[in-house]
């Protein structure tokens, strides 16, 4: 029987901050991610493709601001990058209020995605740095479970305060969430924990040599895992006006509950078996939600599929992110986690355009069809790393 230590103590009180600033963070996200399209579409007409942009954009406005965090992230200015991230950000979100026409709203999104891109990379950094070593893909497990409720709750809060009270309300809870990120901020920026130390600056040499080939594969993934997490964004409310659906907002519902049963049991699963076990059932489990949803003509059909939509999804989100922070050494988990997000958003940004240029042509329920492709792709991809490296370790071995 394994006792934990006082050095594998997961619950601190510095992670326990952690998580609830990462998931205000993106609760304040996502609550605008799903409901700005729809927004867009029907108060300032935009276009099938201005509604696509709408979060492309903030996807690549996040994902250039990422390349400067990096960069600040490594020199120890993470105090700055929370700060000056969140209060961007609220600046955007007032920004939507006012916005009337889609050109500033686009402006705005593009603001929002600048700061969002500085305050995502330090939060998720900050925990790797107080999880003990042998409990990381538990103790990521349980982090990223701020970020995956985010994205599930998230847009169930914002489709009900915009069908419900309407837009304004909408922005002033968003703007609520981002606000109180400040003061558990300072709590966090001014008494660090004991364990934590300022990463020492990275030599590019280790990037461009060994680091950035380990990153790849789980990169690559997690954009294509994204791809259709950014077809439910863009396109589930206007999906659910298509097929008649009234209450489609309960999918992000149906699919909390899975990542809340699941996510505990996958970090465990990860410690021992390693991403594998994770990520070849979790993309079957992907494929057969989106499948089940292009089919949905009720309520309660939405359950099955975004029961395992959330399985696979909730189970194979931190275990990449594990992953790539266990690649690195610990000076290199900012640029690891960064390229994380990076990754995630980009996937995002191509998922709605792509899915929002196969929509002109054809029905959201044969978008959601075709978005299918990109877990199994994403299948492929992985069973060809693992042979490739498999072949690779024989030969090794026959070697020696």
């Amino acid at each position: 029987m394994v006792l934990n230590t006082t050095s594998d103590r997961l619950w601190t009180k510095s992670f326990i901050l952690l998580t609830i600033c990462n998931l205000l963070l993106f609760t304040g996200l996502q609550m605008t991610l799903s409901t700005l399209p729809a927004y867009a579409e029907e108060s300032l007409n935009a276009s099938s493709v201005q509604v696509s942009l709408v979060t492309s954009l903030f996807a690549l406005s996040a994902i250039a601001s990422r390349l400067f965090s990096a960069k600040a992230m490594e020199k120890g200015g993470r105090n700055l990058l929370i700060f000056l991230g969140l209060a961007v950000s609220l600046v955007a979100v007032t920004g939507y209020y006012w916005a009337g026409s889609i050109t500033v709203l686009l402006l705005m999104r593009m603001l929002f995605g600048i700061g969002f891109g500085m305050a995502s990379t330090a939060f998720p950094t900050m925990a790797s740095d107080v999880i003990p070593i042998r409990r990381m893909g538990e103790g990521m497990g349980y982090f990223g479970l701020s970020t995956s409720l985010a994205m599930s709750a998230g847009p169930l809060i914002g489709l009900s305060l915009l069908q419900g009270p309407g837009f304004g309300s909408l922005l002033l809870v968003t703007a609520a969430a981002l606000a109180l990120i400040f003061p558990l901020g300072y709590r966090l920026t001014t008494v660090l924990p004991g364990q934590h130390k300022e990463p020492a600056a990275v030599p590019a040499a280790d990037f461009k040599g060994g680091a950035f080939r380990r990153l790849f594969i789980p990169c690559l993934l997690n954009l294509l895992l994204s791809v259709s997490y950014g077809g439910l964004l863009g396109f589930l409310a206007l999906y659910g006006k298509e097929a008649h659906l009234e209450h489609i907002a309960y999918f992000f519902l149906f699919n909390a509950v899975a990542i809340v049963i699941i996510r505990p049991l996958s970090g465990k699963i990860y410690d021992r078996f390693g991403p594998a076990a994770l990520l070849i059932p979790g993309s079957l489990f992907i494929i057969g939600g989106l499948l089940l949803l292009s089919f949905a003509s009720s309520t309660a059909a939405l359950f099955p599929a975004a029961l395992c939509y959330g399985i696979g999804f909730g189970s194979m989100q931190p275990a990449l992110q594990t992953w790539m922070i266990q690649s690195v050494d610990t000076r290199q988990r900012g640029m690891a986690n960064g390229m994380f997000f990076n990754s995630l958003d980009l996937g995002v940004a191509i998922g709605t355009m792509l899915l929002g240029s196969v929509a002109l042509y054809n029905s959201y329920a044969v978008m959601y069809r075709y978005s299918a492709m990109a877990p199994a792709l994403l299948l492929l991809v992985y069973i060809a790393y693992l042979a490739i490296r498999r072949r690779s370790n024989r030969t090794a071995v026959t070697s020696a």
